[in-house]
């Protein structure tokens, strides 16, 4: 059995023992450098992952309903999410975007079979001029700058969406582990030392207990790059 095949059996075990119905089975996936940097500094954009780990992550979205990027990514990278190095359907393509900064230029904006989704905590502008479906989320107070991630994965939830991978960016992944909504990680790891911009950020924790841990552990080498995945485990809750 591949690489591809071992990872694939392992998600599709992965969701059938998820329990919850409030939200989806999410998984985090990115590419990083051995140090843990995803970029040289915020707002650039460095290719990381080999052709072989390229085709893994687009293996990955096959088997996910949607796939979430936060606007930071769309803006530096203008990616397409789609799946174009694996045979399978492209996932339903969906932005954090808090202050509603989608580019009508964005390719998410013609994506070849799919509205794109924004989550937002902006009102619906109808001047607003794309081609997505703006989805508003209620919002605490005005202070707040954020899209709420509860709210939003049981939204999603609810338009169909069991399955959801994460690619970033760091704020994004950041949020994800801080909040404790991640479920799996399928992480390439290149074999470059960039001293970075950092994938995870300040998660909170004060002891070793309340970081998050990969449990049980696999990994193998794909190509150049080292391929490390497994289910996320948390501990003590952060006060």
């Amino acid at each position: 059995m591949n690489l591809n095949q071992q990872i694939e059996r392992w998600f599709v075990s992965r969701k059938g023992t998820f329990q919850s119905k409030k939200r989806p089975f999410v998984t985090l996936a990115y590419a990083q450098s051995w140090d843990g940097s995803i970029s040289i500094r915020r707002g650039e954009v460095l290719s990381l992952s080999g052709t072989e780990s390229t085709r893994l992550t687009h293996q990955l979205r096959s088997l996910h309903d949607g796939i979430l990027v936060g606007i930071g990514t769309v803006l530096a990278d203008d990616p397409q999410l789609t799946v174009r190095e694996w045979p399978g359907p492209n996932p339903q393509p969906i932005v954090m975007d808090s202050l509603l900064r989608m580019p009508q230029s964005a390719r998410l904006c013609q994506h070849p079979d799919k509205q794109c989704w924004i989550l937002t905590i902006q009102p619906d502008n109808d001047d607003f001029g794309i081609h997505a479906e703006v989805m508003t989320l209620n919002y605490d107070n005005e202070a707040q700058e954020q899209v709420p991630l509860t709210d939003a994965l049981e939204l999603l939830r609810g338009k169909g969406i069991s399955t959801l991978m994460v690619e970033g960016g760091a704020t994004i992944i950041t949020a994800f582990l801080k909040a404790r909504l991640a479920d799996a990680l399928v992480m390439t790891v290149a074999p470059r030392l960039i001293g970075g911009y950092k994938a995870v950020g300040n998660l909170g924790a004060t002891s070793m207990c309340q970081l998050p841990q990969i449990h049980p552990i696999h990994w193998e080498k794909l190509g150049e790059d080292l391929i490390v995945w497994g289910d996320l485990q948390y501990g003590e809750p952060v006060s």
